[in-house]
């Protein structure tokens, strides 16, 4: 398993943007995401930085591996 780095909540919304996510709208400190095709909404939170457990929640709801999130950082 691949070691996750400490990312910001906008770093990682970029980076499933760049996997085809788009966001939908932001409620709080969330920014909500979805894609076409894809029942799966993710629900990043835009803090300074996100809790890896968290993160990698988020990658595999995604769809995405770990090391297909890291190179799209």
């Amino acid at each position: 398993m691949a070691k996750l780095p400490l990312v910001s909540g906008a770093n990682a919304a970029k980076a499933f943007s760049k996997a085809g996510w788009i966001t939908a709208r932001q409620t709080g400190s969330h920014l909500i995401m979805i894609k076409q095709g894809c029942m799966v909404t993710l629900s990043v939170p835009m803090h300074s930085e996100i809790n890896k457990g968290t993160l990698r929640k988020l990658i595999s709801h995604s769809g995405l591996s770990v090391e297909e999130f890291l190179e799209l950082l």
